[in-house]
């Protein structure tokens, strides 16, 4: 008496990152951080000082911001170590070769 498990139709797209208005992966949420802390700051100015200081600090922290995150973008989705310089490997893990 065996039992059929069931199968599923597995998606192969998962292994792909999210793509939404050409940013890719944490750069959605970094996105939309930016642009709500943009419409945060601008209601808090607009109330503070005026609604012409509201505006500006919108325009300000929405493009500088997503224009930081395009920035970032550009560099990669995982973090790669871009330091340069000269380096000079040991040869310590070489084992010497008999005569």
């Amino acid at each position: 008496m065996e039992r059929e498990h069931p199968t599923f139709n597995v998606y192969k797209g998962l292994q792909k990152p999210l793509i939404f208005k050409g940013l890719k992966g944490k750069f959605i949420y970094i996105g939309a951080g930016c642009a709500i802390g943009a419409l945060l700051s601008s209601v808090i100015i607009s109330n503070i000082i005026s609604y012409t200081w509201g505006g500006i600090t919108l325009c300000i922290v929405m493009f500088g911001g997503l224009s930081l995150t395009v920035h970032l973008q550009k560099k990669g989705l995982h973090k790669k170590d871009k330091s340069k310089g000269i380096y000079i490997e040991s040869r310590i893990f070489l084992k010497e070769r008999k005569k």
